[in-house]
């Protein structure tokens, strides 16, 4: 399925540190909720609120930036694959969640490597389809966007005419 560049998103060198600060703040966001509710959980009572908090302050942004390398090296991948394919649809991201996958599993082995680079690309399929199937269901047909031109205009038509 071919599809035409995104026009919401900055083009691809700028977008690779736009995703990396976009991955960043999820993972400070996501982490800072994880590790306080874990601080709570493990600290002592009577400081259970303080020991969250501490958690919560200091392992945030590690996690935020574990986010940001994932995010930052999937944009690279996916506006190289942009780049050599000369198209910009959804096999760009599977090929980038494999190869991302893989890449930051390296340095444990190729057993490793390839398994997580067989679960990124996996994991980037689903997402992919879920994406195509949510967008044919909520897109109108051709059809449905011409009746409901065709109705705006009436309305249009009648509204003037009083």
């Amino acid at each position: 399925m071919l599809q035409e560049r995104d026009l919401a998103r900055e083009p691809c060198p700028d977008r690779i540190i736009e995703d990396m600060g976009g991955a960043f703040g999820m993972g400070c966001i996501g982490g800072y909720i994880w590790h306080f509710l874990k601080g709570a959980r493990n600290s002592p009572k009577g400081d259970v609120l303080s020991g969250a908090l501490y958690s919560s302050r200091m392992r945030a942004p590690i996690l935020g930036g574990n986010f940001a390398v994932w995010g930052g090296t999937f944009s690279c991948f996916d506006c190289a694959f942009q780049y050599m394919r000369k198209k910009e649809d959804h096999w760009n991201a599977i090929g980038s969640g494999f190869c991302t996958g893989g890449v930051l599993a390296m340095r444990g082995g190729w057993r490793s490597a390839s398994r997580n680079a067989i679960v990124g690309g996996v994991l980037l399929a689903i997402i992919e389809i879920v994406s195509i199937v949510l967008t044919r269901k909520t897109t109108p047909t051709p059809r449905q966007q011409f009746q409901q031109q065709m109705e705006l205009e009436k309305r249009m038509a009648t509204k003037n005419n009083r």
